[in-house]
């Protein structure tokens, strides 16, 4: 095989990559049997009240998977999503206490994110400290935070604040249609990030800092500030998850969302999205956040205990980036 050849091949199966493997997890659930009665539970986990289960559960992974996205392709790492999400919950529950509305709610929350993104862009730009070291760092401040500002409990919305339910809301609870505004927002989120990733000169920028940070800066790519701002739209984007959290718990609670920051990661990776930077799509990270959150619904389905899942979840993160590090090794050789 030339390397022409084995160029379109890798390409061919990044893109497809995800689709077949979407594929293999609905075909492995729909020939899945109950234990109990021996049905099929493919009639079940496929039914249009379920896949409007999965879609709305599939809305939280996937806005901040659309940040992580960015992140990764250019590069980086975010180990502090979780946290974020759990802090601006927290904040946003309390303003609605404090009769705000969604409207301004929703500003703080996005405003919330970008300043924590941006401050975590100045220590990795400009500092040129580690991406891992600064998150992981990072997630533990903000997740003090979130208790501190909670009172170590979770903050309930009082009767008569501004329905911010509805966001999430899922009417008709029996059929498909019609889905939540979640669903289609992170679908509009999810066109835009993709028009800015790959029809903008940032996009390519972020594309090129991701393949290599060196030959990207002796290009004239100013590398600092492409950084910061792919940190800071990511970082919109994980406030704005957030407050999509408090309207789908309708409480700030600043335990939630821990471990959330490795079912972003591996739906980004899982969608085709490279850990050494410089490959991804959006596309790839939602079919990503489609498939975590069919493997935790189907396994619910079937009865699986919590633990079963999570060791499912990081042996799929382990076999993607498996995948990656083989793909990557083809096309060099």
């Amino acid at each position: 095989m030339t390397p022409g050849t084995r160029g379109k091949f890798s390409r061919l199966f990044q893109a497809g990559g995800p689709f077949l493997g979407l594929a293999l997890v609905c075909l492995l659930f729909a020939i899945a049997k109950d234990s109990d009665t021996g049905e099929y539970l493919g009639p079940i986990i496929f039914s249009g009240a379920n896949l409007k289960n999965i879609l709305t559960q599939t809305v939280i992974v996937a806005v901040g998977a659309l940040g992580m996205t960015l992140i990764i392709v250019g590069g980086g790492i975010d180990l502090s999503v979780g946290s974020v999400v759990a802090l601006v919950s927290v904040v946003g529950a309390r303003l609605l206490n404090d009769g705000w509305g969604v409207a301004g709610v929703a500003m703080v929350s996005i405003g919330l994110g970008l300043g924590i993104s941006l401050v975590n862009a100045g220590l990795i730009a400009g500092l040129r400290m580690m991406p891992f070291i600064v998150t992981l760092g990072m997630m533990g401040v903000l997740r003090g935070c979130a208790k501190w500002l909670g009172g170590n409990q979770a903050v309930f919305l009082k009767e008569g604040v501004a329905p911010i339910q509805g966001v999430m809301q899922k009417i008709n609870p029996n059929a498909f249609w019609p889905l939540p505004s979640g669903v289609w927002i992170t679908l509009g989120l999810a066109f835009a990030v993709t028009a800015i990733l790959r029809r903008t000169v940032f996009g390519r920028y972020i594309f090129a800092i991701g393949a290599n940070e060196v030959a990207a800066r002796y290009s004239g790519v100013p590398v600092g500030w492409v950084k910061a701002a792919t940190y800071g739209v990511a970082g919109m984007l994980f406030g704005l998850a957030g407050m999509l959290q408090l309207s789908r718990l309708t409480q700030g609670d600043p335990t939630v969302a821990i471990g959330l920051e490795l079912d972003i990661i591996a739906a980004v990776v899982i969608g085709g999205a490279s850990l050494n930077g410089g490959s991804g799509s959006i596309l790839g990270s939602l079919i990503g956040a489609i498939i975590m959150a069919l493997l935790r619904n189907g396994t619910n389905q079937l009865g699986w205990q919590t633990y079963t899942q999570e060791i499912i979840i990081g042996a799929v993160i382990v076999l993607a980036v498996g995948l990656d590090k083989l793909r990557q090794a083809r096309m060099k050789g």
